[in-house]
This record gives structure tokens, sequence and C-alpha cells, in this order.
């Protein structure tokens, strides 16, 4: 064009325009740069016919292949199962405690267990499994019920207090405040007393008479000494273990209102299979014990489930 200027130094013409002086070159594309945009341009309309690319208003073109990511997921989820079908049909068919008597099963069962409890358990129990306030620590030796495989298999299994399910573990410790089955003067030397059983306090005419309390309300359930009943899911209270906090306030809470915690039956989930295997998982954590460990309860005739306290799981 008649208006456009040839730079003498470089012999390119210019754009045309001109900022204090300064101009801009018109410097063509270098030839390379020009062939890789041709071809990503015809890369790209190979690619919209090829595959799916294009938005329609309801769904989008599906490509002459007929490639979908789904399908390859499909395919990569089926292989999966095919691959740890076996592994799988093994574990279902060995009783949860002979898994420690085959090495390679067990340890496949606890990776199995390890996959499930970061999907579904760690939102109560924690990355870790160290629990937190309401919810239980499964890295310790401390259980409600009984920490052995098979009594994990069932806890796992049935939940607890899932209403309108039979199997479900269930306790219920009387709320004695908000009942008024005692009266908060009594509450408080029960709090004394409970504490002296973990030697937090020591002893004291508060704590004598909550003795005489815990004696007729809850030795029953708990044990005249304190240490619990597995058979009806009342936590030791002599230890320094504690699900909702040991402090004085946490336990007269406790004691006054009762507490109910709630944990899915996951078998209807999840299935027997996963179930089994998020046992073996929690039993590796370290606090799993070898055998069922047989309940102490001091009154044979309360059935589980009646009266039992919920100070800690």
């Amino acid at each position: 064009m008649a208006d456009r200027k040839v730079d003498h130094a470089t012999g390119t013409e210019t754009v045309g325009h001109e900022w204090d002086g300064i101009e801009e070159l018109d410097t063509p594309m270098p030839r390379w740069w020009l062939w890789t945009f041709f071809i990503t341009i015809v890369f790209a309309i190979g690619y919209a016919i090829l595959y799916p690319a294009i938005p329609l208003l309801n769904s989008a073109t599906k490509g002459v292949l007929g490639w979908s990511s789904h399908s390859e997921l499909e395919r990569e989820m089926a292989a999966e199962k095919a691959r740890t079908a076996p592994i799988l049909s093994a574990i279902a068919v060995t009783p949860i405690e002979s898994l420690p008597g085959k090495p390679r099963l067990y340890q496949a069962a606890i990776e199995g267990g390890r996959a499930a409890f970061k999907v579904h358990c760690v939102q109560c129990h924690g990355s870790g499994a160290a629990g937190s306030a309401g919810y239980p620590n499964l890295n310790d030796d401390d259980w409600l019920w009984g920490g052995d495989l098979k009594t994990l298999e069932f806890t796992i299994a049935h939940g607890v207090r899932n209403p309108g399910h039979a199997e479900t573990r269930m306790s219920q410790m009387p709320a004695f405040g908000r009942d008024g089955i005692l009266q908060p003067a009594e509450i408080d030397d029960l709090v004394s007393y409970v504490r002296t059983l973990s030697h937090q306090e020591g002893a004291s005419a508060s704590a004598r008479r909550g003795a005489t309390l815990f004696t007729t309300n809850c030795a029953v359930c708990h044990g005249p000494d304190g240490k619990g009943g597995r058979a009806v899911g009342a936590p030791n209270l002599t230890d320094r273990i504690w699900l909702y906090g040991g402090d004085a306030d946490a336990i007269r809470t406790t004691i006054t209102n009762a507490r109910y915690g709630v944990m899915p039956r996951w078998e209807q989930t999840l299935g027997p299979v996963t179930v089994k295997m998020l046992a073996a998982y929690v039993h590796s954590l370290g606090g799993g014990e070898a055998t069922p460990a047989q309940a102490k309860v001091e009154n044979a005739s309360v059935a589980p489930g009646e009266a039992a306290a919920d100070v800690r799981h």
C-alpha cells in the first residue's frame, strides 16, 4: 500500500502506526509456526469427526469411532472386577477368624478394607481412625462389644442403634437428670465418684455419696468395680479413655442427658465381603483382640440393650 513505509535497516515494511517515533515492523510469521498452526486446525477437524466433540442441545456428537470415556471406564472397571473376583471369592468363603492363617489373603482383605475405610468411614473416625469427640478411636484396645475379628465384623455389619433392625448393637443409658431419676446434687456426687474410678479425683465426701448412688443405679451395667460389661455395651469407667470427654462437665452432661450415638449398618450398603475386609482393616490398626473377650456382667439377668451406658463408645 502507498502509505506503508519500509524500514531501511531491515528492509521490512511497517504496519503504518507510530508511537512517539516508534514504528512496528510487519514481520511475517515463521514458516514453521504457520505450518504448526495449519496442522492444529486439521487435527481439530479430524478429532471432531472421530471423537465426541461438538456440544448439542441435549447431548454431543458421538464421533465415527463410537468411543466414549464412559465406555472406557466400564471396560477398565470390568477388567479390574475380573482381576479381583478370585480374591474376593476366596475372602467370601473364608470365615473371618480364619483369615490370619492365610497371610496373603488376609493382607488382601486388609488392603481392601483400607480402601473402603477411606470412602465410607473417615468422615466420622478420621483418616487415621483416631476418632474425635463422639466418634471412637479405632487404634486403641478399648471396645464396648469386643475387638476380635468376628465381633468387629458383626458390629460393622449391623451397626449401632439402627431402628427397625433387630440385630443392631443396642445399648441405652438412662437420662438420669432429664428424666428426673436423680437430682442435680446427686448427679454431682456421682460425677465425683466416677472420676475417682479413673483416678482423676481423690476421695471426698461427695465421692463417697456418689459410690452409694453408683451401686444403686449404675453397677447393674458397669459392674460393681466400674469396669463395664460387653454383654450390654457398658464402657469401662476405670481407664482414661472417654468418647465424649472425662472432665466433670462432660461426665455430668452424659449422666444428665445420656448419649445415643448411631453407626450405620454397613452390610446392607456394602455387602458382606466389604464388611469382612473393613473388619480385617480395623483389627489390623493395633487395638484388635486375638480372641473374643468374655463379657463380665455382674447381673446376668439384664438383657443386652436394657440399660447400658454410653459414656465412651
